[in-house]
């Protein structure tokens, strides 16, 4: 059910922390999703919204203990991995991505 889907903690006056749950088989859709909220009372512009995604970047370290070959592999799978704005369908001009670099 929808009631079980959505989580909605009020942080202050201007911020609000939603919770979304999706099954296994099930795609993503935030836009989608944040219509739930507005059905229980929650008024919001989507285009105003911001999205706030982590990003890592990982760097090869010479002195991670497995082969370097290895450590680019991993790197290189990881970045062919799907990007999270259109994973989720975001609105891409509504996202922050806060980053950080991971040695392995």
């Amino acid at each position: 059910p929808d009631s079980e889907r959505v989580k909605m903690e009020t942080v202050n006056e201007l911020f609000m922390r939603v919770t979304l749950t999706f099954g296994y088989m099930e795609q993503p859709n935030i836009p989608r999703a944040l219509a739930i909220c507005r059905k229980q009372g929650w008024k919001f512009d989507i285009m105003t919204t911001s999205f706030f995604l982590s990003r890592r970047s990982l760097k090869a370290s010479p002195n991670s203990g497995i082969p370097v070959w290895q450590d680019k592999l991993f790197i290189g799978l990881a970045r062919t991995a799907a990007d999270a704005t259109e994973y989720f369908q975001i609105p891409t001009g509504r996202v922050v991505e806060i980053g950080t670099q991971v040695t392995i």
